[in-house]
């Protein structure tokens, strides 16, 4: 065995030694301002994504949501959605739900979830039925979001949010890597 080191892209770029580039094409919708978001949008910038947030209210936007946002949007109608969009709704109490979620719903983003306890049924699904999004449209967001951490703050929700997105683009379950276990120990 050689006592030569094997050259190891990915370990070059985890001790700083290359620089990490995206393969681009990494946009998060973060919809409504909330502690969620902030959190969500400061971190998604710090992985690559181009960030944007959907907050119809103006009252709401605080300097901090203005800042961690690279794009800031009033009307669901405005917000660019393509192939390569993730949109995260972080707020299933509002009233203006089905009129905010359906427009990115229909524009079929990548990936798409709503905050929610999967122990009730979400709010979103009659508030998309009653703006005419189809029941497979609907079936497309994900609720609950995130990886099982056992999240319960705004941070620990956004890290298990960002996560998951990041695993499911690199077609991964998530979670620790569990090395087999040799046979006969």
């Amino acid at each position: 065995m050689s006592d030569e080191p094997v050259h190891d892209p990915e370990c070059e770029v985890a001790h700083g030694d290359t620089p990490y580039v995206t393969d681009g094409g990494r946009d998060l919708v973060a919809v409504y301002a909330s502690p969620v978001a902030a959190y969500l949008l400061t971190w998604a910038r710090e992985l690559g994504f181009t960030t944007s947030l959907l907050e119809p209210d103006p009252d709401r936007l605080s300097d901090d949501l203005r800042n961690a946002a690279m794009r800031v949007y009033t009307d669901p109608g405005d917000v660019e959605v393509a192939a390569t969009t993730d949109v995260v709704v972080t707020d299933h109490h509002r009233d203006d739900l089905g009129t905010m979620m359906a427009p990115l719903v229909t524009a079929t983003p990548r990936w798409i979830g709503i905050m929610g306890s999967p122990r009730h049924t979400g709010p979103h699904i009659a508030a998309l039925r009653a703006e005419g999004v189809t029941e497979d449209l609907i079936a497309t967001v994900h609720r609950p979001i995130g990886l099982d951490i056992g999240s319960k703050d705004p941070a620990e929700i956004a890290l298990s949010t960002l996560a998951g997105l990041i695993a499911d683009r690199s077609g991964r379950a998530g979670g620790f890597h569990r090395p087999a276990t040799p046979a006969g120990t």
